[in-house]
């Protein structure tokens, strides 16, 4: 590995131990900041050490509490900025609001867009996140992003967990909509699989609510992988899995990047007939969102080869080449 002499890592408060992981897959030291509120609950923040000149990378997931991490977020840009640093990199794991990156009725913000507006504005140099819920948003930044992928690794996660079945042709591969077909597919692509997808229909004006039209696909007899980028209220997900249950499916698997987990999720996973769910590590899982359903892998040694490989000017893309 080269040299990281130069390159800081700083964490906000999100996800401190993910901040510890890439640390100790770089081999070097978690750098000094001092995070302090005031009494009307306004972020206060100080950097502990020089940063003039070094290469430094903020890690800071904006999952929940979205705004009070996002705005701890920019404060920590702002304060390297006037420090001098020489290159900020925002590294965000979860990028909250990127489900708001369009609008899907009259009179709506695209929320995501003034996101990026705003880490732009605040003097970070470069963003780097994983499995963005809409690939366009990359292009409402008007500095670098380079977009990470959880995928590969779960997909080799259920490669050795089912590699007896995969050879014998049993495991299809689901997306829970037709907005993933794309995500799905280079999964299904990867591990020799079948794809099927689940048809369905939002509700706008009832927020994390649809229904199934339609399952596209064979999944009768067949083991399922229900493959998404989030988890949030586990809608969706249990939806897909009674709908392809109802068609005749063996078995129900499912993965995404991001574990959200929000409101009822942890119960309707406990109340589904999916046997297991795998996430990485890209949000925190708290005590309380833990059941013995859900499997957590670490996506920090990714970001740990991508941060190297900035820092030394290399090629990202070459990470996803196989």
């Amino acid at each position: 590995m080269a040299s990281t002499s130069e390159i800081k890592i700083f964490s906000g408060s999100a996800h401190h131990d993910f901040a510890k992981r890439v640390c100790s897959e770089l081999g070097i030291r978690l750098s000094v900041s001092k995070l302090y509120r005031f009494s009307d609950g306004e972020i206060g923040l100080s950097i502990e050490e020089s940063v003039r000149g070094c290469d430094v990378y903020v890690i800071q997931p904006t999952s929940s509490p979205a705004n009070d991490n996002l705005m701890e977020l920019l404060v920590m840009v702002d304060a390297l900025k006037r420090a001098s640093a020489s290159r900020i990199n925002a590294v965000i794991p979860y990028f909250g609001y990127a489900r708001q990156d369009r609008k899907s009725k009259p009179r709506e913000a695209i929320t995501s867009k003034l996101i990026a507006n705003l880490i732009t504005e605040s003097g970070a140099n470069r963003v780097i996140t994983a499995d963005l819920h809409a690939g366009q948003i990359q292009g409402f930044f008007d500095i670098p992003v380079d977009h990470l992928t959880g995928m590969q690794m779960l997909a080799s996660y259920f490669h050795d967990l089912l590699e007896n079945e995969i050879n014998d042709n049993q495991i299809v591969v689901v997306s829970p909509d037709v907005g993933g077909v794309v995500r799905a597919r280079k999964f299904a692509v990867s591990i020799n699989a079948d794809l099927a997808i689940v048809d369905k229909r939002r509700s706008y004006e009832v927020a994390n609510f649809c229904e199934i039209m339609d399952i596209i696909g064979g999944v009768k007899d067949k083991i399922a992988i229900l493959v998404d980028d989030i988890i949030d209220t586990a809608g969706s997900l249990c939806n897909a899995a009674k709908g392809i249950t109802e068609r005749g499916v063996k078995r129900i698997f499912a993965c995404a990047t991001h574990g959200v987990l929000s409101g009822p999720a942890i119960e309707r996973l406990k109340d589904s007939n999916i046997e297991k769910v795998v996430i990485t590590d890209t949000i925190p899982l708290t005590e309380a969102k833990m059941c013995e359903k859900i499997t957590q892998l670490s996506i920090a040694p990714l970001f740990a080869e991508a941060i190297v490989r900035i820092h030394n000017e290399r090629s990202i893309s070459t990470l996803f080449d196989k």
